[in-house]
């Protein structure tokens, strides 16, 4: 980013850290010399990354997630492990079998490789929702929490994700993010992120302390990464990282309710697989029990109906747990060892080793890990549920150039190797994994056959052999080459990752003008800039509908409030009213209660208004008749 726009940003609203997580997210912003985690409107620092649709309106975030058990086809989570993905990959698949909502290929989508579209019933129409608009909602959410608590209006944005995350992944969250009106300054790696805000809390940066190397635990409700981070004074640069996208809290929970469903199957002979509603019930009761065992040895789980009237119990201890799950938490040890190797470093080399994310309090996690590391302490001193949202912060503060961390760098690299094809359909590296952002690196090619005159460029991401194999990104062409013999027409071939970690490849006939390029912002996974203009406008149309809700529930509201009112004064009042003022009151409240239970989903705010006053008239005429004398000496 430009000195020029960066003076530009710091005149403009605050930036904030975004952690948009799998099953919770995080917002925080730079304030006072400090990071501060901004509460949502129930007071709570994180929010669940739930969306549900009903017949009238939309829900995010914890009003979302507490109506689930009523509407569970229609109430969406997980959403960030669809985004970036195709419909046919196995993880999709494996997923579909444990959510109650319905997701199908796009029909929209002319490609082979469908993207997965989500299938509810809003306001009593089937609509289609990709995991970009549901991400986007989210985004939104947390943009909302921001500007509420800041009382002005929040553009700039730091986003994070998986540092796993294929640049298709990364795209998608970009794009959720601009549907959300946001201006994404910056997409960064979660666990870099997290090792921002252990160095800030423990005051790493600007002291000459030597090079730290922290390693980053990062084992979320979806997804895990490890990341080897060196900081030294106010430079923290990532070495290495490694992990999983599509491991985390999630599939504990799985393993659990897959235990639980066989029990209850095995007791009462009763098939509860295929009833998306108990199984949306039992999932919650799994995650609170999952909770609990890391602070207990022992948790019951009492649902009561699970299904066909059956009241459900049952008795869960952690060492119960720990062996359902063991295999899981055993795959976590293979990133670290992995990121130890790729950084060239041995266990001893690490200084620190930081918790982030809910699910490193699982004790038997943390007993692996530290086993591992041969006894070593686990640092437990950031809050793992926001260590991701105030370096997402603080790195947003860094990039609008907020004077306390002006000097701060961070330094993160590619995770994922990135090549071209070639003519015996391997992939050929020109960026290695690991590599620091942002780079531009070069590869030297030839025309692989006799007078070719159209080369392809296929472009890969991944450490397979075979091009095919690994996740293709896109493909452009260099037409009109001239017909000679085979490697006589020689391609340089430039990647270019900016600091977002997006990519733009070109290749150029040397000798000539003739070149062309691809920036992979633009290839076949991604969203154009119609769908994305189209998602906008979509955006705002449904939260022009959910503020007409608002108004729509504020006017019921209030309409309710004062009937209660009314009534209540008519208890004060009864011994200085007759009979017939008493009896025209009673009636009035009658007469409109009975029209607000006959009318409760009326769409029309006028109508409750009107209700109001006519009750409201009916009391002045009778109350206004009584001198204040008379009203102030009632008890």
């Amino acid at each position: 980013m430009s000195s020029s726009s960066l003076s530009t940003l710091k005149k403009k609203d605050p930036a904030i850290g975004i952690d948009l997580g799998t099953t919770y997210s995080c917002v925080g912003v730079w304030q006072h010399g400090r990071v501060e985690i901004i509460t949502n409107d129930l007071g709570n620092r994180t929010t669940p990354s739930w969306v549900a649709f009903t017949q009238t309106h939309r829900l995010i975030g914890n009003a979302a997630q507490n109506q689930a058990s009523m509407n569970s086809t229609n109430t969406i989570f997980d959403a960030k492990r669809l985004i970036g993905r195709k419909f046919s990959d196995k993880t999709v698949q494996d997923d579909m079998k444990n959510w109650p909502f319905k997701v199908i290929a796009d029909p929209n989508d002319a490609t082979d490789a469908k993207n997965p579209v989500i299938v509810v019933t809003y306001m009593d129409e089937e609509r289609q929702f990709s995991p970009v608009q549901i991400s986007s909602m989210i985004l939104e959410k947390m943009k909302e929490i921001a500007e509420t608590y800041l009382g002005k209006q929040v553009e700039d944005a730091v986003v994070t994700v998986p540092a796993y995350f294929t640049d298709a992944q990364r795209q998608a969250t970009k794009d959720a993010g601009v549907i959300a009106g946001l201006n994404i300054l910056r997409i960064i790696n979660e666990p870099t992120a997290a090792a921002i805000a252990y160095g800030l809390d423990k005051e790493l940066t600007g002291y000459a302390v030597g090079t730290r190397n922290i390693l980053v635990f990062d084992l979320g409700g979806g997804t895990f990464d490890v990341s080897l981070v060196a900081v030294k004074k106010d430079v923290f640069e990532v070495k290495a990282v490694s992990g999983d996208t599509h491991l985390g809290g999630g599939d504990f929970d799985t393993r659990l309710v897959g235990h639980l469903v066989a029990e209850f199957e095995r007791k009462y002979k009763k098939k509860l697989g295929d009833n998306p509603r108990a199984l949306g019930r039992l999932r919650a009761a799994c995650e609170r029990a999952k909770r609990n065992l890391s602070s207990t040895t022992e948790t019951s789980i009492e649902i009561d109906c699970l299904y066909d009237g059956i009241d459900f119990c049952s008795i869960l201890t952690r060492p119960r747990f720990e062996k359902l799950n063991l295999d899981l938490f055993k795959k976590c040890l293979e990133p670290v060892e992995q990121c130890l190797k790729d950084a060239n470093m041995r266990k001893t080399d690490v200084h620190d080793i930081v918790l982030v994310g809910g699910s490193t309090r699982i004790p038997k996690v943390q007993q692996l890990l530290q086993d591992y590391f041969d006894g070593k302490e686990l640092c437990r001193s950031i809050n793992p549920d926001e260590a991701v949202a105030y370096g997402a912060a603080a790195h947003a503060a860094i990039l609008a150039g907020v004077h306390d961390l002006k000097d701060t760098v961070v330094v993160d690299i590619t995770p994922l190797s990135l090549g071209v094809e070639v003519y015996d359909k391997s992939l050929k590296v020109v960026v290695p994994r690991n590599t620091t952002l942002p780079t531009k690196m070069f590869l030297n090619m030839k025309t692989a056959v006799d007078n070719q005159v159209t080369v392809p460029f296929g472009v890969y991401e991944g450490e397979r052999y075979l091009a095919k194999e690994n996740n293709f990104l896109g493909e452009f062409f260099l037409y009109n080459v001239p017909p000679r013999r085979k490697g006589k027409c020689k391609f340089d071939v430039c990647f270019e990752i900016d600091a977002n970690g997006i990519l733009t490849v070109s290749a150029n006939l040397i000798g000539t003008n003739n070149k062309d390029q691809i920036s992979i912002t633009n290839h076949s996974g991604r969203l154009t800039k119609d769908e994305i203009d189209r998602m906008v406008k979509e955006g705002k149309m449904y939260k022009a509908q959910d503020e007409e809700f608002k108004k729509i529930i504020e006017a019921k509201t209030t309409l309710e409030y004062y009937i209660d009112e009314v009534t209540m004064i008519l208890w004060r009042c009864r011994d200085i009213m007759s009979e017939d003022e008493r009896r025209l009151i009673e009636v009035a409240v009658e007469k409109t209660t009975r029209w607000l239970d006959w009318n409760y989903l009326c769409k029309d705010v006028s109508l409750f208004e009107q209700k109001r006053a006519e009750l409201q008239s009916v009391c002045d005429d009778v109350l206004g008749k009584k001198s204040m004398i008379e009203l102030n000496n009632v008890d």
